[in-house]
């Protein structure tokens, strides 16, 4: 089983209410080979939401949104994930400087850290092939 980001599927869970859709990660859930799922959404967060960004504070990373709340973070026992691009929660790789100046960062998302430091391969939506 593979766990994807939900906008990845054509779900509306971006902090806009959009998504993300892509064809292929479509097709796996549909197929039942996926499970989509928004780290927002199971953190409590309403979709729409604030723009969320990774800030590290005393060697820490944690999620604040725009207006400085939010946290979380989910631990999941899943094999593999396939995780939207830049996100505060599912970027790998690449993430969003924290300073909302849409400049990029080496660095990967809460979940995705959480989910690599638990042996769980992660792919970057813009990589899956």
């Amino acid at each position: 089983m593979i766990l994807v980001s939900a906008c990845l599927a054509g779900i509306n869970c971006k902090y806009s209410g959009d998504n993300n859709y892509n064809q292929k990660i479509f097709e796996l859930v549909k197929k039942g080979e996926a499970i989509p799922i928004c780290p927002e959404q199971l953190g409590g967060l309403k979709t729409p939401r604030n723009p969320a960004e990774i800030k590290v504070i005393d060697g820490e990373k944690h999620v604040f949104d725009d207006q400085n709340n939010l946290e979380f973070a989910k631990k999941l026992n899943i094999k593999k994930a396939i995780l939207q691009a830049r996100s505060p929660s599912c970027g790998i790789g690449k993430v969003y400087s924290g300073n909302f100046d849409r400049k990029l960062v080496d660095g990967n998302g809460i979940l995705a850290e959480l989910l690599l430091e638990n042996g769980i391969e992660v792919i970057n939506s813009e990589n899956y092939k």
